[in-house]
């Protein structure tokens, strides 16, 4: 992971977005796959990281889509001011 990748990843909107993202999908991931646990109140300290670890994966893939396409677009622009 380069040191840019991760300047972009912690970037106020890249973050925001991912927060977003995590915190509308993530309880929906945690409804689908622990649905019947909660119901049965069968909730422990493994499931409570599991439904933690669901949280963050909106989170990760959003972070990762973010930082790709903002390096896209800027290699994008980057190409258009070299081209004549």
């Amino acid at each position: 992971m380069s040191d840019t990748w991760l300047r972009l990843a912690t970037t106020r909107p890249v973050v925001r977005r991912a927060m977003l993202y995590a915190v509308t999908v993530g309880p929906v991931l945690i409804a689908i796959n622990h649905a019947d646990a909660l119901y049965h109140g069968d909730i422990n300290t493994t499931r409570l990281l599991k439904m933690a670890m669901t949280i963050l994966v909106p989170y990760c893939v959003s972070t990762m889509s973010s930082v790709g396409a903002t390096r896209a677009a800027t290699k994008c622009r980057m190409d258009a001011h070299e081209s004549p």
